[in-house]
């Protein structure tokens, strides 16, 4: 596992564009210490190398909390009423703030 130390978390923040006080990172590195610590200690479970890993929390894959998507009907939808819940719109389109420099 790698190493988080402060400068790991920096250049975490830095990518991810967040403005962070010093006593930010070091109650960060405490709640990562804990982690650590608490992964550390399923080591010591016997016969977990074994058990297959799960990649769906339902055995019954019959079961899902999901929606089936369904196609809405064009005559169905007012364009200009859900247009009314944006805060921004131009020509028909929804506008969206950029979020990638």
């Amino acid at each position: 596992m790698k190493e988080v130390n402060k400068a790991v978390l920096q250049d975490a923040a830095k990518r991810l564009l967040f403005d962070m006080k010093d006593e930010e990172y070091d109650t960060l590195l405490n709640e990562f210490a804990i982690i650590t610590k608490q992964l550390k200690l399923m080591d010591d479970i016997e016969g977990l190398d074994q058990v297959e890993p799960m990649s769906f929390p339902y055995i019954d894959e019959s079961f899902s909390l999901l929606r089936d998507d369904e196609p809405v009907k064009e005559d169905e939808v007012n364009k200009e009423e859900m247009l009314k819940n944006a805060k921004v719109h131009r020509d028909g389109q929804v506008k969206l703030p950029k979020v990638v420099n």
